[in-house]
């Protein structure tokens, strides 16, 4: 299993899922983070075999809840919660909701940025939407009255550290950073790739996105042979929905790209 569980009880898992395997998907036969912690529930389910009955039927009888409450793009890693019963799930899907609220489930994200901010700390405020691509549109407050299917999205990011761009043979060329930064992300917002498009139409495209990333971001991610977007969600917090006490979990960011600041 790729998936890592770094907590377990009666009510909820939070696992750490690696970069390239998706949080869930509808492709047939394509291995995802919901079903291998099925397949892991099915095992240490209980109940005993009905006669006659295969293991396989057993297990599809007894196929474990396991409730989504977030997710994370197949090429970003990091830390997710998932519920193990409808409860469990009801109270923190509420928690993901109530961003402002002191039991609100919060996510802390590092963020690889190809250039460097002209501030610190700076507060993004845009509205998105899907577009019929797949992708994320991100429009600036302005634009917002001709498509009225954007919801607003909130970003803050704060820089932890700067770096060089290491040397990559295309020093000199036309738009490529000089710089690297390593940043600290929170949303506030829940929109769909809402750090990877509203960093990028910030001009801080994240090393590694060739979804979102520009020219240049592009040229240097494969240069550097960073092939998942650099964004780890690092931190994640959030009231218990039982004992009602308050969970902090962090990983350490594994990818490539971190290596450079880590």
């Amino acid at each position: 299993m790729r998936t890592e569980i770094v907590y377990e009880d009666r009510d909820l898992l939070v696992v750490r899922k690696p970069a390239g395997l998706a949080a869930q998907t509808s492709e047939i036969c394509r291995q995802d983070v919901v079903s291998e912690l099925k397949n892991y529930l099915s095992k240490h389910c209980s109940g005993d075999q009905l006669p006659g009955e295969s293991a396989d039927s057993r297990i599809r009888r007894q196929e474990p809840f396991l409730g989504v409450v977030h997710r994370l793009d197949q090429p970003v890693e990091g830390l997710l919660v998932f519920a193990k019963n409808k409860k469990a799930a009801a109270e923190l899907s509420a928690q993901l909701q109530s961003r402002e609220s002191g039991e609100a489930l919060n996510k802390q994200y590092y963020a690889v940025l190809c250039g460097e901010p002209a501030q610190d700390a700076e507060e993004l405020v845009n509205y998105m939407y899907k577009d019929n691509a797949h992708r994320a549109v991100v429009l600036d407050r302005g634009d917002r009255g001709r498509f009225p299917q954007a919801g607003k999205a909130v970003l803050s990011f704060s820089v932890l550290r700067k770096t060089q761009v290491p040397d990559t043979g295309l020093q000199g060329s036309a738009g490529l950073p000089e710089m690297l930064t390593l940043a600290d992300i929170r949303i506030d917002t829940g929109r769909f790739h809402q750090i990877r498009a509203q960093m990028a139409h910030r001009g801080l495209p994240l090393l590694g996105d060739l979804k979102y990333g520009n020219e240049a971001s592009i040229a240097l991610s494969r240069q550097l042979g960073i092939k998942n977007v650099a964004l780890c969600a690092y931190s994640l917090e959030f009231t218990h929905p039982a004992t009602k006490e308050r969970l902090r979990f962090h990983t350490e960011a594994e990818g490539k790209a971190f290596h450079l600041f880590f």
